[in-house]
């Protein structure tokens, strides 16, 4: 058990039976009454961000959030195989624990999975992964200085804006937080 007193962000905490994430805290003394925690807790199997207040030397169950090194083998039907770098184990992971990373996922690719208590509940990307473009109108001569852009498709299927100057079969950096478009990769 942690209390308030605790607080530091990063930490894993139970929170109404739902695991969150310390994002930022602040101790906060009014003139009137007792001490308070403001903190802004990340969800951590959704994603989102709430604000809370808790009483000064409330209680909570720590999480134990371990990761592991995984590799994107193979997507069969709409699930998702990786195999464990280190025990060379095969799991299956749906697309709704993935989320709109799954847009990012090519054969090879090595991510991190994350697990509180034993129990996936989300991967980690890398924060730039190369691409290659598979379908794209043809580019306009001239313009690679514009901040044009038109869509293309990954290999994987998923759409991007690009710069017009951006063809079929370049390889490009794309930003998986984001999923933008970085820079071109030259060969």
């Amino acid at each position: 058990m942690v209390s308030t007193s605790d607080f530091k962000n990063g930490l894993n905490i139970l929170v109404d039976g739902n695991p969150y994430q310390i994002v930022w805290f602040q101790n906060h003394k009014p003139g009137k009454g007792g001490a308070v925690m403001r903190v802004k807790l990340k969800h951590l199997k959704k994603g989102g961000i709430i604000e809370r207040t808790f009483k000064s030397g409330e209680k909570f169950e720590a999480l134990s959030v371990t990761r592991q090194k995984k590799q994107f083998l193979y997507k069969e039907g709409t699930n998702f195989n990786f195999m464990d770098m280190n025990t060379y184990e095969q799991i299956t992971v749906e697309p709704k624990l993935l989320g709109e990373m799954a847009n990012f996922l090519k054969e090879n690719l090595e991510i991190e999975a994350i697990y509180i208590e034993n129990e996936l509940i989300g991967i980690d990307l890398p924060i730039i992964i190369e691409m290659t473009i598979a379908e794209s109108e043809p580019g306009i001569k001239g313009d690679s200085v514009s901040n044009l852009t038109k869509m293309a498709k990954l290999e994987t299927g998923a759409d991007i804006r690009v710069p017009l100057f951006i063809k079929e079969g370049d390889r490009i950096k794309v930003d998986t937080r984001t999923g933008e478009y970085v820079e071109r990769v030259n060969n």
